[in-house]
């Protein structure tokens, strides 16, 4: 399906920072609705630890047509999908920093549609972070079907030189922009890749060829390179293509926030009851199909037993609830949990337990400097890259997937990254307030 271009554009690049991620969702369909990006075959580069591309389970398919209602039912890890149901969002880049790994990389094809046996939003793909969730059905069984690509690519921190280089040009760019009226020419107006913007910082869509032996150099290895990231962008995204930047903070720094909340041998526990068995063959059908409807039984049991425990959580509950096939670590579970507090959050332990399935959610706290270098790639992959028609950024930080105290630094860090490239930015700070500010102003 040919790209149909906005017919309208902004003045500035407009960039929406929110607190919990799925809170951007409302400034794409404003974009959408005031037509500065497509209704239809949007392309989105999604940077963050985590591909947030999981279904809200038992949402009707239906709910996408209804925005206020779907507003309503997402949440940080299914934000994505509903829009791709919708017919908005046809390509997603999952770019993530070495410690994700939740899903295989590559290139992966796949629908996303209404199961017509739950009425429910299913996908085609037998990745294991979707049989995981028991989100795959057979594609005869889906209706209204979208078609989504999905690239995931890996990301490594620059590695060399370059860095101390990149630094002090995006300073000099920062001082330049604060003072546009200036006859003197910045001493590091060229490019790091070999190349230079048509003036000053990329406000064309028209951009030089890439060194990619020079981008090479400076990465840890091949497969995550940035010379690897671009080329595999650019097969995708055209110069004269619209598209969404969309960043999580915790690209840079992540924590798995569970692991504070229970020790060791609970988390251990939960990983035991949650444990997910895969398929002996992902290429058979019924293999397939039997996988998805034991690990549904499996999770509405589980699902359950803690609504239970959170009414009446006494030793006779625990006994009847641990007899049950499974079920027996529960009894040391709770057990451990009562040392620790008199009236345990089971909701929150049953959604701890969501997340230690095939694998864990993934907790890296990077290094100052590790997280400049994590900065250094992006930036050189954005630079090589069209300019983008918006940027959505989620700080993830009261949940603390993102660490607290690094957040400011990160976002400041990454707004300076934009700034340098794309000069004067539109940026609306909208967790400050927890309101919806107004419309970005159009040209």
């Amino acid at each position: 399906m040919e790209t149909q271009r906005p017919k309208r554009m902004y003045v500035k690049l407009p960039v929406w920072i929110v607190e919990d991620h799925h809170d951007v969702v409302r400034h794409i369909y404003r974009a959408i609705a005031s037509r500065h990006i497509s209704m239809r075959d949007i392309r989105m580069i999604h940077l963050d630890s985590h591909p947030d591309l999981l279904i809200p389970v038992n949402m009707p398919a239906d709910t996408v047509f209804d925005k206020d209602t779907l507003l309503e039912e997402l949440s940080i890890e299914n934000w994505i999908m509903p829009m791709v149901y919708a017919g908005h969002i046809s390509h997603v880049a999952w770019l993530h920093p070495y410690w994700a790994q939740q899903i295989k990389e590559g290139e992966h094809s796949m629908f996303v549609g209404k199961d017509t046996s739950t009425t429910t939003i299913r996908v085609t793909s037998t990745d294991d972070y979707f049989l995981s969730d028991a989100l795959y059905v057979p594609q005869d069984q889906l209706e209204n079907r979208k078609p989504l690509r999905l690239s995931v690519i890996r990301v490594d921190p620059v590695n060399g030189p370059l860095q101390k280089e990149m630094v002090e040009k995006r300073t000099c760019g920062a001082k330049k922009l604060k003072s546009t009226e200036s006859s003197s020419p910045c001493a590091c107006t060229s490019s790091p890749l070999g190349g230079s913007t048509s003036s000053g910082p990329n406000n064309s869509t028209t951009k030089t060829s890439v060194d990619s032996t020079k981008l090479e150099e400076n990465t840890d290895s091949d497969k995550g390179s940035t010379a690897q990231v671009v080329n595999r962008l650019l097969s995708v995204i055209e110069q004269t293509d619209s598209y969404i930047l969309d960043i999580d903070l915790d690209f840079f720094s992540c924590k798995n926030p569970f692991k504070e909340l229970y020790t060791q041998e609970e988390y251990g526990i939960l990983q035991e009851l949650y444990s997910f068995k895969k398929p002996a063959d992902n290429t058979e059908e019924e293999a397939l199909i039997d996988c998805v409807e034991r690990r549904t039984r499996q999770l509405e049991d589980l699902e359950a037993a803690f609504a239970d425990l959170l009414e009446d959580d006494s030793q006779e509950t625990v006994n009847r609830l641990a007899a049950h096939p499974g079920m027996k670590p529960l009894t040391t579970l709770v057990q451990s949990l009562k040392k620790r507090t008199e009236t345990p959050d089971y909701e929150m332990v049953h959604q701890a337990g969501l997340t230690c399935d095939y694998s864990e959610l993934p907790h890296h706290v990077s290094s100052e400097e590790e997280i400049e270098r994590l900065l250094c790639s992006v930036e050189l992959i954005l630079e090589a890259l069209p300019k983008p028609t918006l940027v959505t950024i989620s700080r993830s930080s009261l949940d603390e997937y993102c660490p607290a105290e690094q957040v400011n630094h990160i976002q400041d860090s990454v707004l300076t990254v934009l700034e340098s490239l794309y000069g004067s930015l539109d940026i609306h700070k909208e967790y400050e307030s927890g309101q919806t500010e107004g419309e970005p102003q159009s040209a």
